[in-house]
């Protein structure tokens, strides 16, 4: 009976040694958390909760490896020390020089961390009192070698993908690529009208959380009488902007004009890959004037930034400077 005892406890004692080696391989072993997210305008308006770029993201107390900038599209990646565990408490702060100060409490998880933040009102342009100079019937103006024998017109059309982030999936329809959160899907259908076909089509997420968006699928590279897409959204509701010049095939250099959408502060809009010679063209305090957008993108009444797609396509937003006010 006491070598049976001796012989449980020697199995009891083994078995906690491998427990307690299991513990410190997996503690030790353990990945860093990467925390991911993006940065768009707070706005009661979701067609305005446009992405915001070159914002610096900290966590508090030290427990990121490095700050983090967010990209164009607001996306943004700060990975974490590995002593931080899953469910702490974290505190995240957002800082730009045109945005309120944000900081956001939350825990380390895998999740989505979606920032909204406040602009800070302009300043007036100068302290004389005078009201905003309105910039009004704005129009892209660009050039570009296409097969076309009529320039019929531009098509413009925005569409949302509505969804909420951080909602777990737990096998429904529609989850995201990963599996874990509850998606959206967003489809376009555009006709061209009778005897035309769309050529340069663009699809471009201008506003939410862009970076948790997918396209599905698109009809974009044939072009033709219709234009069809599907975009999957795992996260909070997002805008998609479609732009795409309505034609007859001719061989032929083509000055081509477009307007962008305006909302509030800010316009967008898209270039196929070959355009050549962009300049915006506007009414401002009563004259029509072309400004010429050269590869620095500066304007005397704007802020301009640029994105390349993978397929080349071009991405523009533009925020009007303090003093200027953008007339749809």
């Amino acid at each position: 009976m006491q070598r049976f005892t001796r012989i449980l406890l020697h199995l009891l004692l083994a078995a906690l040694i491998g427990f307690g080696g299991a513990v410190l391989f997996v503690h030790f072993r353990r990945h860093p958390l990467t925390l991911s997210g993006a940065v768009t305008v707070q706005s009661s308006d979701f067609r305005k909760e446009l992405p915001i770029s070159n914002v610096e993201i900290r966590v508090a107390d030290g427990l990121a490896l490095a700050p983090a900038k967010s990209n164009s599209s607001g996306f943004f990646a700060l990975r974490l020390l590995k002593r931080v565990r899953r469910g702490q408490p974290i505190t995240l702060s957002f800082r730009h020089p045109g945005y309120q100060p944000l900081d956001l409490h939350d825990v380390a998880a895998d999740k989505l961390y979606i920032a909204h933040m406040q602009p800070i009102p302009p300043k007036p342009r100068s302290e004389s009192g005078k009201p905003s100079v309105k910039i009004g019937n704005i129009v892209v103006r660009y050039s570009f070698k296409t097969l076309r024998s009529i320039d019929v017109g531009s098509a413009v059309k925005t569409f949302a993908i509505v969804n909420k982030a951080n909602i777990p999936c737990n096998r429904g329809p529609v989850c995201s690529p990963d599996g874990k959160w509850k998606a959206g899907i967003g489809t376009l259908s555009l006709s061209a009208g009778p005897g035309n076909e769309f050529h340069n089509a663009r699809l471009s997420c201008i506003a939410g959380p862009c970076p948790f968006t997918e396209v599905l699928s698109d009809n974009f590279a044939q072009g033709g009488p219709t234009l069809t897409a599907k975009v999957l959204n795992w996260s909070d509701t997002t805008i998609f902007l479609v732009e795409a010049e309505v034609n007859h095939f001719l061989v032929a250099q083509t000055e081509h004009q477009s307007y962008p959408v305006i909302f509030d502060r800010t316009l967008d809009f898209t270039l196929p890959a070959d355009a050549e010679g962009l300049s915006l063209q506007a009414d401002i305090g009563g004259e029509n004037i072309i400004f010429p957008l050269g590869p620095d993108l500066l304007l005397s009444w704007a802020t301009c930034e640029d994105e390349v797609s993978q397929n080349q396509t071009k991405l523009y937003r533009c925020e009007a400077k303090p003093g200027y006010l953008l007339q749809p």
